[in-house]
């Protein structure tokens, strides 16, 4: 999206890039895609964290990566919090 910068990080230890504190102290909103997902980020970088607000966008983390049909879920939830 225009105008925004991204960065995409897993909760998991195998994931391509893991979610580290640097990568939450630099983010002015984090956006996450299942619910457990906030908890694991609310638990683990909670010091990091601050007053950040942190979005669910209610995808299930089933999708490949960026398959067609999560990129357009992706696209769809972004737009009503980016713009």
């Amino acid at each position: 999206m225009p105008g925004v910068v991204t960065a995409s990080a897993g909760t998991r230890k195998d994931a391509d890039v893991e979610l580290s504190d640097e990568l939450v102290i630099w983010a002015d909103k984090i956006f996450v895609m299942e619910h457990r997902h906030r908890k694991i980020v609310r638990s683990r970088f909670a010091s990091a964290l601050g007053d950040k607000r942190i979005v669910c966008l209610d995808i299930p983390d089933k999708f490949g990566l960026m398959e067609d049909a999560l990129v357009e879920l992706l696209q769809a939830r972004m737009r009503q919090h980016v713009i």
